[in-house]
């Protein structure tokens, strides 16, 4: 939970700072919307399927060490560039080491609990996805506050740097300490490794278990990369959102905007899984996905009310709902699939999804409300209803997905359940 809380905290403060990276480098929204999404994917493409791979035949605790390690690196190297060509490299660098956290640490989280308590282990563990948004927000905002985004200030051994570069630089330095601490953590032993042992899992016989169950995992892993998009999209651009309709300053937005995400982020996280698990160890037909089908149905009009609305404290309090139902609903997602994959596929099957997420969320979304803003409106102060019509388009779909793949699962766990002959 600390190393996904880590990554979105590297991952969040992007978005609080599109306005003066916009300025100092004289970019548009589109191309902050690709810093955002596309360089994070890029290597996220390349590397996220073998890292899996290794993860699901060698130790995951120690990718997961060396993958928080080097995207705290990466992100320490975004507060030194001088270009935003560089930035958008050291910003790839960034996903690339997060490639390696998600898969491993979903693997080892079905290895230490059982299935009817997966859930609420994963909603523990996405909580970070929220710390870490929440403390981008909120140190981010006090660094501000005390020095300016666009102040000079001068770095030992770097040289004069921006009020924003200082952002970056101050968040890359405690992940080079948690990558370390990443080794108290004990790898467990694997559990229910089936007909294929200790060995990795052919390709062909990953491939042909997804396409066996593909109205199962198509329809939840797309129904969540929307979900996903809407999230992205959204969080991308709820600081400048504030900025440009509202006139808050960055350290406004970092302070009460992050507030939000924290309390109610982790809070739907924390009680989205345990309300998943409390569905599962009950028998319930819908099992781990009850949870999110309540909090697929939630965002449908939060979202696509927040940014329409004239006051910016009613804005702020609908942005809460919306984090809370997002929250909701990740832990039972997540276990619906381990809980469908033969133990040496976890991590490929984590990987899979984590890619399938990041390139229809990650960076479409944010690029989606950009395109709207830069090409369709060709004004950025129309963000409010750029925002407003990726989320009534992406929200109304990730619930059909999600629909579809619900029945997908039923029936796939009714043939894991039934006796054998």
């Amino acid at each position: 939970m600390l190393a996904n809380t880590l990554a979105f905290v590297d991952r969040q403060a992007l978005a609080l700072l599109v306005e003066p990276i916009k300025r100092d480098f004289g970019v548009s929204d589109t191309s902050m919307s690709l810093l955002y999404g596309l360089s994070f994917t890029l290597f996220y493409v390349l590397l996220g399927i073998p890292i899996a791979r290794l993860a699901d035949r060698a130790n995951r605790r120690n990718i997961v060490a060396v993958s928080v390690f080097a995207w705290s690196a990466a992100t320490a190297l975004c507060g030194a560039v001088r270009s935003f060509p560089l930035l958008f490299a050291a910003r790839i660098g960034v996903g690339a080491g997060e490639a390696g956290l998600g898969p491993a640490a979903y693997s080892i989280l079905s290895d230490y609990f059982p299935a009817k308590r997966l859930a609420a282990a994963i909603g523990v563990y996405q909580m970070g996805t929220y710390l870490g948004g929440a403390l981008a927000l909120v140190l981010g905002g006090l660094m501000a506050a005390v020095i300016p985004t666009d102040a000079l200030v001068t770095v030992p051994m770097i040289g004069a740097v921006k009020g924003w570069q200082l952002v970056f630089l101050g968040l890359g330095i405690p992940g080079l300490l948690l990558g370390l601490a990443m080794l108290l953590i004990r790898e467990p032993m694997r559990r229910g490794l089936g007909e294929h042992g200790g060995q990795v899992v052919p390709l062909r016989h990953f491939v042909a278990h997804i396409m066996a169950r593909r109205r199962a995992y198509l329809g939840i892993g797309i129904g969540f990369a929307l979900m996903i998009l809407v999230g992205n999209g959204t969080g991308a651009w709820i600081p400048a959102f504030f900025q440009r309709r509202f006139d808050w300053t960055t350290a406004e937005i970092g302070v009460r905007y992050g507030a939000v995400v924290f309390v109610f982020g982790t809070s739907g996280a924390f009680f989205g899984g345990h309300f998943a698990s409390w569905l599962s160890s009950r028998g319930h037909p819908r099992g781990n996905l009850g949870a999110a089908l309540l909090g697929f149905s939630a965002l449908i009009p939060l979202t696509i009310a927040f940014p329409l609305v004239p006051n910016p404290w009613i804005a702020l309090g609908l942005i809460a709902g919306m984090n809370f139902f997002a929250g909701f609903n990740f832990g039972g997602g997540l276990a619906a699939l381990q809980e469908m994959t033969p133990n040496r596929m976890r991590a490929l099957v984590a990987s899979a999804y984590m890619l399938l997420i990041n390139l229809i969320g990650g960076t479409l979304g944010p690029m989606a409300v950009a395109l709207l803003t830069d090409h369709w409106f060709a004004d950025p102060q129309r963000l409010p209803e750029a925002i407003s019509i990726t989320c009534a388009i992406a929200s109304p779909l990730a619930l059909l997905c999600l629909i579809i793949g619900m029945a997908g699962h039923r029936a796939t766990m009714a043939v894991v359940a039934a006796p054998a002959p």
